[in-house]
Formats: structure tokens, sequence, C-alpha cells
């Protein structure tokens, strides 16, 4: 592979802009070759320069005069000197001059080069600072933990014991005559406790502080994230942000799961910086060797020299850290257990299986089978042209159009996985999946085409049941195959097992949970963006109604149809405005917690949709004028409503002064024309919905199959809008360099915070 294409997928997506421009410096390269083409050859071809280089007198082997040659061959043939101009007491901007006659565009590629250059010492230099100015808090988060790890495990320890273990323990362990297990343990914790802090470029003095490691506790409060119903609600009847501390054992395994993460998501960070530096260097030293290889001019040693002697080449800031990172997380996380903590720290990618592949395409081609088989026996049995059946097939599209909807909406999935990749969008870090866990497309399509396979197979089974009992005794058990094949696949879906992507299933259950509980959850972007998926599953709720109603009645030995039923009709409604509920309530919490006002326009939009809904629905079951007036005034407003945020505030697209004219100035997908194909798309899919207002006649569509003909409509438009509203995401952390989630830290010191106040009075 070239290094111009490894350099491209080795990026970071959200730091693409920061890094060196490779394929800038080629262009500028591809033009100095094409002028030297047109030029007339004044100096000797790179052949006759080796031929002469043989009829040079010969060095010898000895290793001191060969290196003086070479050195005096370097000062001979230098062509560049590079200037190192301070900006300030830690900045250096690097200009390069040429100590003879250049070309024009070998001045634009040195000029762009030290432009590249000063570029990414300042981006890593800005990074550096960030982390160590995280690493500092950290190590006060440290302190913390330690202190009350000591207070819950020995609750009667004081201060005074602690200054006379450390006192004993100024010289050797073995010398302050330890002999006891527990004091000796108490000891190494306490050494262990400021391990992390011994870096120097934590500000901490650990001597200071020793003495009062349990004065930490009296400074500290348990931050309260709010990340779950309880805290939420004893927020808002306490008013209080932070809790007190309890010296609890469940308090302090909270504290140090939070910690875990904080040190994982860290080392991450430091990971990332790291190699960020060494792709930067290696680039650099790629793209002079091609220099020299096309301009036959020896600079590529003496600029690579002050590549080296750069910030970005010389810093070990970043080294030192990785280090104490993985000494600390190993002792305090891993009990010294190197290989774990080593795991937990870098958890392995995820590989590619071909036997994914290959039983992706099996079901595929089973699916295609078993729905041409379906529709030959319908066909052939005459099911919809007989009367005895018509009704009993009635009943069966809703139980078994249920998965139809959800199997549309993974393969839409997987297709939007796929697009994501190839246009490079971080959809993992998006979303918040734990590293290795992500389903790739080939995934998500195998679950699809799997689902399709059982439910088609069963579908088959039970028509052909049916068609052909004769006794009645079997018709009750037939009339149960559908329960029992929504009934398993909830079982695999909620198995706790370690099988069939439980990490990703548990991930949805989450964020499922989440919703269903808003806004008692803080909202995540995983959440709102289910929520939004579910208004698209509106008839997949009232199939899931209809499962209720239908086999509830079975029960009760009751053969009177589920829409006739003002309690259905009721929570048929109902059921249509749950998903639109739940945003609503999602944005609420997003507006008290953000003060961002553009949450109360967002959730009015979900308002106006709510009413758009259930007027059309009430038409639907009544059929009556009023109705229809209303149910089209309110649905003409949502449509335009929705429609202008689809397309400018969740796409960004539409706007002002931008470089691609109605679109915005970054874009990921290379033909602009894809953007006004999908605006234009979106539009029209969205006033589809006017169709079950105004009743317009449609050949061989009729009640169910136009609903679900929309229902299908609205899935595919919402999975356009997928891959745009994530584009845009993208975009937006690129945008603002964002490439790691902010984890909560578990302690705040609110002494300080007061100090601050009080500074500020």
């Amino acid at each position: 592979m070239k290094f111009g294409k490894e350099f491209k997928q080795q990026k970071v997506p959200e730091w693409i802009e920061a890094y060196m421009d490779y394929n800038g410096l080629k262009r500028i390269l591809h033009e100095i070759k094409q002028s030297k083409l047109q030029e007339e050859p004044q100096t000797p071809s790179r052949i006759s320069q080796q031929r002469l280089s043989l009829y040079r007198p010969f060095s010898g082997l000895n290793v001191r005069s060969s290196s003086d040659d070479e050195s005096t061959d370097d000062v001979e043939d230098q062509v560049i000197a590079v200037e190192t101009v301070r900006q300030d007491d830690t900045r250096e901007v690097y200009n390069t001059n040429f100590l003879m006659s250049p070309r024009q565009s070998e001045v634009t590629f040195f000029e762009k080069l030290d432009e590249e250059l000063n570029k990414v010492n300042t981006f890593y230099r800005d990074k550096v600072e960030e982390v160590i100015e995280e690493a500092t808090s950290i190590n006060k988060q440290m302190n913390a933990l330690i202190a009350l790890r000591i207070k819950v495990e020995q609750p009667d320890i004081n201060k005074c014991h602690i200054q006379r273990i450390i006192s004993t323990d100024s010289g050797s362990i073995e010398s302050s005559n330890i002999n006891s297990p527990s004091r000796y343990d108490l000891s190494m914790k306490l050494k262990m406790g400021f391990y992390f802090a011994e870096n120097r470029h934590i500000d901490s003095k650990s001597d200071k502080h020793k003495s009062d490691l349990l004065d930490v506790l009296d400074r500290v409060k348990i931050n309260n994230t709010l990340e779950s119903p309880m805290s939420t609600i004893r927020s808002v009847l306490n008013d209080s942000k932070d809790k007190e501390l309890r010296f609890k054992k469940e308090e302090l395994k909270e504290a140090e799961g939070r910690m875990k993460v904080v040190f994982i998501e860290f080392y991450r960070k430091l990971h990332l910086l790291k190699h960020y530096s060494y792709v930067n260097i290696l680039a650099f030293s790629k793209i002079m060797k091609k220099y020299e290889k096309i301009a036959i001019r020896r600079a590529a040693r003496s600029y690579m020299k002050i590549v080296d002697d750069s910030y970005i080449g010389s810093c070990d800031e970043v080294t030192l850290l990785l280090d104490r990172v993985e000494g600390t997380f190993i002792k305090y996380f891993a009990n010294s257990n190197r290989r774990e903590g080593m795991k937990l720290l870098r958890p392995k990618r995820k590989k590619e299986k071909h036997r994914v592949t290959f039983f992706s395409g099996f079901f595929s081609g089973c699916s295609i089978a078993l729905l041409i088989a379906a529709i030959l026996l319908i066909q052939a049995r005459k099911v919809m042209s007989k009367q005895e059946h018509t009704m009993y097939m009635e009943n069966v599209f809703p139980l078994y159009s249920l998965y139809a909807y959800i199997i549309l909406h993974m393969l839409l999935y997987a297709a939007n996985i796929y697009f994501w990749k190839r246009c490079r969008i971080n959809y993992p870090f998006i979303f918040g999946f734990k590293q290795g866990t992500e389903l790739s497309y080939q995934d998500v399509f195998l679950v699809s085409t799997g689902v399709t396979v059982v439910t088609l197979s069963t579908f088959l089974l039970h028509v052909h049941m049916k068609l052909d009992s004769v006794h009645s005794i079997y018709e009750k058990y037939i009339e149960l195959i559908p329960l029992i094949l929504l009934i398993l696949l909830l079982l695999i879906f909620f198995c706790p097992f370690n099988i069939l992507y439980k990490s990703s299933r548990f991930f949805l259950i989450k964020s499922l949970f989440h919703c269903i509980c808003a806004p008692l959850y803080k909202v995540s972007l995983a959440d709102f963006f289910l929520a939004d998926q579910l208004t698209s599953q509106i008839q997949v709720m009232r199939c899931l109604e209809f499962y209720i109603c239908y086999y509830g009645m079975r029960w009760y030995q009751k053969e009177q149809k589920c829409h006739t039923m003002d309690l259905y009709n009721v929570f048929y409604i109902i059921a249509a405005i749950i998903p639109y509920w739940i945003r609503f309530l999602q944005c609420v919490r997003r507006l008290v917690e953000e003060k961002d006002w553009v949450h109360l326009i967002n959730g009015s939009r979900y308002l106006l949709t709510i009413i758009a809904v259930v007027f059309r629905t009430v038409f639907e079951l009544k059929m009556k004028k009023t109705w229809k007036v209303l149910a089209l005034m309110t649905s003409i407003a949502s449509i335009m409503f929705n429609t202008y945020w689809d397309i400018v505030v969740d796409w960004g697209l539409l706007q002002r002064k931008s470089n691609n004219l109605f679109l915005r100035d970054k874009l990921s997908v290379r033909h602009t024309s894809v953007y006004f194909v999908v605006m234009v798309l979106d539009v029209m899919l969205r006033l589809t919905w006017l169709q079950l207002i105004l009743k317009f006649n449609l050949h061989y569509l009729k009640g169910t199959a136009i609903s679900s003909l929309f229902s299908c409509l609205e899935i595919f438009r919402r999975g356009v809008w997928m891959f745009f509203r994530l584009e845009n995401e993208h975009l937006n952390n690129v945008g603002k360099y964002r490439a790691f989630k902010s984890v909560p830290l578990p302690f705040s010191y609110y002494e300080e915070e007061d100090e601050e106040d009080d500074k500020d009075d």
C-alpha cells in the first residue's frame, strides 16, 4: 500500500485538518517535476551523477574518515537553511531560506512545508497542554479516591495514625518494625496513592499533602452526574448537584468505576496523540525523500533535523504520561496484574470474520427463496380470493408485518454503516460504543437476514397449516405460532448470556430504557437518535397493540374485531404519539440542563407533530369532514416545520455564504448533486402522508396496504436522514477537534470553588 493511502487511513477522523497536507505537497512536487521536464537540463542526470561518484578517490573503511567526508558533503550540497523565529517563550515558527537560486515551485513547496510544520506543532502543543492540565485534575481525583479507600476499608483510622506510619516509613519498610499486615498494607497504599502524582508535569506536592491525606475528604463531595432517575429526582427536590460522602462500600465502588473509565479514556487520548506525532514525522520524512528524488537536491537531512528538534519531534511529555498512567492503572485497578490492566486499557480491535460474510450471503439467498415460496403459496391456494380466508389474512398481515418494518430499518442501518465507513465518519465514537464492540455492516446485515429467514419460515408454516387444518382442535395451537415467534425473538433479544452480540443488544436495551424513562436520564446522542428512529416505527407499536388485542380476545373467546373496540382505538392513537412524546421530554431535559432555547423550538416541533398525528388518526377512524380539515391543516404545518428542521438544522444544509452553493462548507460526499436529491426526496416522502387524508385513488392499494407502504417509505426516509444527520454531527466534531468523549469525574473540591467565588465578589 502506498504511504498516501496508509497515511489517510491512520488519521483520527476528527483531527483530519490538523494533519500535514501530504497530498497538497505531492501536487506541488508534481509541478516541480513538470517544470523540470520543460527546462533544458543544465546539471548532469541522476545516472551520470552516480557514475561520476565512482571516479572519486576511495575514502577507505575508516568510520571516522567516512563520517567526516559525509558531513563535508552535507555542507557542500546544502541548499536550504531553516530559520527558527520565537513568537513567545514556548512557541516557534519555522521559515526556510534557500542558499542557492531555486525554482518558483520549490519556493512554494517549502513555504507550504513550513506552514504545515508550524500547524502540526501548534496543534500538538495545544493538545499536550490540555492533557497535562487533565493529568493535574486526575491527580487530585486519585488523592481523594485513595483517602476514601483507606477510610472505607479502615473506618477507625485517624490522622495521627497515618502520620505515625508515614514518619516510621520514611526509611525502609523493613527497618520500621511494621509487623502488622494491615499496617504494612496501609503504608503501601499511602506510597502508591501518590505514585501518579510523582510525575513532574503534574502540579502536586505529595510530601506536603501526605500528612493531610484524610483532610482531603473534608473538601470533597461526590459528583451527582444525574445518570439515574433517583439522582435526577433528588437533584430536583434538594436542589443540590453534589452528594456528601457517607464512606460506604457502594460509594467507593461507584467512584472506582468512574475513575477506571476516566483512566481508560485518558490513556486512549495519550495514545492517539503519540500516534499523531509519529505519523506526521513519518509524513515529513516521506515527502522530503520525494523532494530529493524529483529535485535532485539534498535537503532532507537538514530539514528533518529541524523537524526532530521541533516540539512534535522532541516532546516526551506524552510518553512519560503514558508510562505513568499504565503503572497507576495496573496498581490501582488491576491488582498489579499487568496483563489484565493492559487488556482494559488497550482493548482489542474487532476483527472481521469470514463466517459472518458467508452466513450473510447464505441467509440472504434463503430469504429470497422463502419470499418467492410465500408469494407462490398465496397465489396457488388463491388465498386472497376466497372469502373464508380474507378475514384471517387481514389478521395475519399485522402479526407478521411487524418484522418487515424492523428488518427494513436494520437493512438501512447496515447500508448507513457501510457509507459512514467509506466517508470516514466516526460513528462508533459519536454513538458512544465501547471500542471493539461496534457492529459492522456485515454483522447488521447478518442479523437482519437471519430474522428474515426465521420470519418467512414461520409465516409459510403458519399459512400452510391453517389452510390444511381439518380438525378444529388444532386451530387454537396454529393461532399461537406468531405469538411463539415473537416470544422467541424477545427472549433472544434479552438473553443475558454472552452470545449473539450481547454488548450491542444491551447497549440498545439501555438506550431504549433511557427513552422510556425520559426525562429522568441525562440525554445522550444515542438516546435521542434512537427516539428519532422510533418516530418512524409507529406501525410497529400499533402491531404490538394488535398482538395484545388479538390474543387477548382469543383468550376470552371473543370474535369481535379490534378496530370496532373504543378502547383499542384510544390506544391506537396513544401508540402513535409515544415516540414524539419521548422526544419532547428529551428536549425538555436538555433545555433545563443546557439552557439552550433551540431545544424549546425543537420540543415545540414534536408537540405540533403530536397534534397532527392525533387529528390524522381520528379522521382515519371516524372519516368526518371537520376532522379532515383539522388533520390537513396541522399535517401541512408539521410537514413544513419538520422538513425545514431536517434540512437546515439536522443536516446543516442551505447555509448562506457557503463555499458550496445552498449546502455547507464541509461535505463528506464528493458529488454535491446527492445533497440536492436527498433534499427533494425528503420533501416528497414527507408529503406522502397527506395521502391518508386526501385519499387519492390508488389502484390495487387499499386499507392496510396503503398505510404499510407509506410506513415503509417513512422508514426509508428516516434511513436517509440517519446518514446525513450523523455526517453533520461528525463534521461539527471535526470543526472542534472533538475526538474524545467527556467523562464525568467522581469528586468535586467544593472549598476551592467557594474561594474562587469569594475572589470574584
